[in-house]
């Protein structure tokens, strides 16, 4: 990785090569009925089947698996609240490495299970009233630990790339090119990874991120050309996508690559999933879908276009799901 904290294509490719025959090389998928409804072809790119159920599988080993063998015995730490969690927990059991991660009390009940599950210690904290970073920072210290940052790391960004490369060359077997790619954005790591893989291999595809209403930094950031820090005073429904800035290592690639941002409402979120459940038969968590959630709300034309969307993670609470299939949210 060169020095300067930025991401290559060549870095993605040999991010791809160390998590071969690890991470899943998750299926990309399309749907007659999906494709009739927008009028394009829509080849899905299904991460909700990547190992802990999310792609944040891909970035965690990438960076856990170049530690040395005495930052190993050590440990890492993370801080997130869920799917980079349980990344880094499952990654660490692989390597055999201790892992704590600290995660907001009020993370989805599934997310906290899982990354026990996967055998990390979790210290929950106060989300408005602590600071994650700071809490990991102490414990790092203590430990002698190495901190595994959720996006904002050239390693995670160059794994989470290996998405858009898959996607890429997948597509390249049907017969398939893309005009646009719709990803989840949060703090940009998935983004600046799958854009650069993408923008490598096909460069007049248009790359489009999805961020949660009211959540729109990287919007708000591109248009004014440099990082804007947003203060949001509510929840959204997309607990994944709710990063306050987009990446410092992040920002200048999506500077580079994305030809913009769309936001989706929780309503455009909860009808997606519906849809998705009923007519595709995917379960979608509700910050995994915010790019089918913006193509099926209009957001960007399909009409004879193929299309590819980054389905980043299925990760959502049964009770929570119960209450979006029948209507209640």
């Amino acid at each position: 990785m060169s020095a300067a904290a930025t991401v290559t294509f060549a870095d993605i490719e040999a991010a791809a090569a160390r998590i071969r025959g690890h991470a899943v090389e998750t299926p990309l998928v399309e749907s007659p009925a999906l494709n009739e409804r927008v009028g394009g072809r829509v080849l899905m790119k299904l991460e909700t089947l990547q190992r802990v159920g999310a792609f944040k599988f891909r970035g965690a080993y990438n960076r856990l698996v170049q530690l040395t063998p005495e930052e190993r015995k050590r440990g890492v730490v993370a801080f997130s609240s869920g799917n980079h969690a349980q990344g880094v927990a499952l990654a660490a059991r692989l390597l055999g490495m201790p892992a704590l991660i600290v995660m907001p009390s009020d993370a989805p009940a599934m997310k906290v299970a899982n990354t026990r599950s996967y055998g990390a210690d979790i210290r929950l904290y106060d989300r408005l009233k602590e600071s994650r970073e700071a809490i990991a920072a102490e414990i790092a210290a203590s430990r002698g630990a190495v901190v595994v940052p959720a996006f904002d790391d050239p390693h995670i960004i160059a794994g989470q790339g290996t998405a858009g490369l898959e996607m890429v060359r997948q597509a390249e077997t049907l017969g398939a090119s893309f005009a646009l790619v719709l990803t989840p954005a949060s703090g940009g790591g998935l983004m600046a990874g799958v854009s650069e893989a993408v923008k490598a291999l096909s460069p007049a595809t248009e790359l489009w991120a999805v961020e949660p209403t009211g959540f729109d930094d990287l919007a708000l950031s591109l248009k004014a050309g440099e990082r804007v820090t947003i203060h949001p005073t509510g929840r959204s429904l997309c607990d994944a996508l709710e990063s306050p800035a987009p990446g410092v290592i992040n920002f200048p690639m999506l500077k580079k690559n994305v030809t913009g941002a769309l936001d989706v409402t929780n309503t455009e979120v909860t009808e997606a999933m519906r849809y998705a459940f009923s007519t595709l038969k995917l379960v979608v968590e509700p910050g995994g879908i915010v790019g089918l959630a913006a193509l099926l709300a209009g957001k960007l034309s399909a009409q004879g276009k193929t299309v590819g969307v980054v389905l980043s993670g299925g990760n959502v609470d049964p009770e929570l799901f119960a209450q979006v299939l029948r209507g209640e949210l």
